[in-house]
């Protein structure tokens, strides 16, 4: 029986040279900070059409946001903003930079210590600065969502929050500001709207028809467009349907009201944050072993994604269910992603050094039914190696 809420509120502005539509999202008399990462933001020529639309605004900016967004960089970002008196807060860039906006705003306004908003999940969050998103990079969904994640270097932890208050007013997505993009980045931005759907997609039945058939179509158009998005030569209509799929898989609408997983998350996080491989990347690693590790407790969903995503009707339950894992892998590889940790360089003693620091971060009973403890997360990884 469905039975939720849902709330979203964050405004859409879709579309080739839609940056200039800035001038009447922010607020006339604003206080800006343009957060990004790196120097592409400049060079490609964004961050000067960013300013060129704020006009007359003051305007500030923040460089350097990691692609793992880092507590010790983002509280430099807080120390600006009050020290300049900022009152609204513009990400440019991919989903590390917006998390780490999402966090600057949430901390900034935070009485206290603001790591505790992590070590809380967001839930002390009682007020955030405004926000709104210029997205570069399609792939978390982070630009219609109120969650982010945020790693502390001196710990090796990362960790994720959420909260009412810090979704982006707006988010401004021009799929051509994709067009600079090295290969390796839209096939991250594919696999990781692939297991951002699949986490809240893959679990066991709740009668959520429309939710299933929603998610089975945004991992069917994700493996459709797979091939013209890694092109050489971009196309306008395959980056577009590639950074609104990556946006509605994380927006909230498709995990509605149904059981949700995200343990291939909370593992991936901890291979991110201590060897540093791409968030995407530990996505693909993991979700095949879970998927063979969990296929009883899932098996009517793995049938479901067989028969319905894949179109594997033939053979027995186990047949169909170890098909469609294989092509799930398959899927990864063919985007160039290992889905192995020996892909990485790494062996057993990464499978050792994962499972402490799941422990050390209190993820003791992972997945819908909370049943994958650290010895089940251990096994899957070692499936992985």
């Amino acid at each position: 029986m469905l039975n939720f809420e849902f709330y979203n509120p964050t405004r859409i502005v879709f579309g080739k040279d839609k940056v200039a539509e800035l001038a009447r999202l922010v607020p006339p008399d604003a206080r800006v900070l343009v957060l990004y990462g790196g120097a592409s933001a400049r060079k490609t020529g964004t961050l000067d059409e960013v300013k060129a639309a704020l006009g007359a605004r003051t305007v500030t900016e923040f460089a350097g946001i990691e692609p793992n967004p880092t507590y010790e960089t983002l509280m430099r970002a807080v120390e600006q903003v009050r020290a300049e008196k900022i009152d609204f807060l513009l990400a440019v860039g991919g989903g590390s930079v917006i998390d780490g906006t999402k966090f600057v705003a949430a901390a900034a306004c935070f009485d206290g210590e603001p790591w505790d908003i992590l070590l809380k999940r967001g839930s002390n969050v009682q007020r955030a600065l405004p926000m709104g998103t210029v997205l570069t990079l399609p792939a978390t969904g982070s630009e219609m969502n109120n969650g982010g994640v945020v790693t502390r270097k001196a710990t090796q932890a990362k960790l994720a929050f959420s909260s009412s208050h810090c979704f982006p007013q707006f988010s401004v997505l021009d799929p051509t500001k994709t067009y600079t993009l090295p290969r390796e980045q839209i096939a991250n931005g594919i696999a990781d709207a692939f297991v951002h759907t699949m986490e809240q997609y893959l679990t066991y039945p709740v009668q959520a028809l429309a939710q299933d058939r929603f998610a089975e179509g945004l991992l069917q158009t994700l493996i459709e467009i797979a091939p013209g998005a890694l092109a050489e030569t971009p196309d306008y209509d395959n980056r577009a349907n590639l950074m609104w799929t990556a946006t509605l898989a994380l927006n909230g609408l498709i995990g509605a009201g149904v059981p949700q997983d995200w343990a291939t998350h909370m593992i991936g996080h901890e291979l991110t944050a201590l060897y540093g491989i791409d968030h995407a990347r530990t996505l693909a690693i993991v979700l095949p072993s879970l998927m063979d590790s969990q296929r009883e407790t899932k098996r009517e969903k793995l049938l479901q994604y067989a028969a319905r995503v894949w179109h594997i009707t033939e053979g027995s339950d186990d047949q169909r269910i170890d098909a469609a894992i294989a092509r799930t892998r398959s899927f990864f590889e063919g985007l160039g992603i290992p889905t192995r940790l020996s892909g990485h360089g790494l062996g057993r003693e990464a499978v050792d050094a994962v499972v402490a620091q799941l422990t050390a971060h209190g993820m003791l009973k992972l997945g819908e039914r909370r049943s994958i403890t650290p010895d089940v997360s251990r096994a899957i990884l070692e499936a992985a190696l």
